[in-house]
């Protein structure tokens, strides 16, 4: 009965259990490599919501408003501007950048919820 039981616990894996050991002594085990899955996923899901909205500014905003928004939150691959700083980029007042933006984040709230 002792032989059976040790066969049916020969299955069972714990979690910390240690796959492999590098030269230089670093340990991997069985936590790190499904800690590691679960960060690629949330990469290619980042990833793919980052697109998603790339595409709908392209779609649902007009020119201005892309610009704004852009400009606003850095999607052109430059930093981040204020309202300020776009204001005085594109020649119109802090709060005419605010009412345009708010209205463009609102296109865009709706295009992601299906709301339109």
């Amino acid at each position: 009965m002792h032989f059976r039981s040790q066969k049916k616990m020969a299955g069972d894996v714990s979690l910390s259990e240690m796959i492999e050991t590098s030269r230089d002594g670093n340990a991997l085990s069985f936590m790190d490599v499904l800690c590691s899955d679960e960060d690629l996923f949330e990469d290619v899901s980042t990833r793919e919501q980052c697109t998603l909205v790339h595409r709908l500014v392209d779609e649902c905003l007009d020119p201005r408003e892309k610009r704004i928004v852009c400009l606003r939150y850095g999607l052109d691959g430059q930093a981040a501007l204020t309202q300020r700083d776009v204001a005085v980029l594109l020649g119109i007042s802090r709060s005419y950048v605010s009412r345009l933006e708010k209205k463009a984040l609102q296109k865009l709230e709706a295009a992601l919820t299906g709301t339109e």
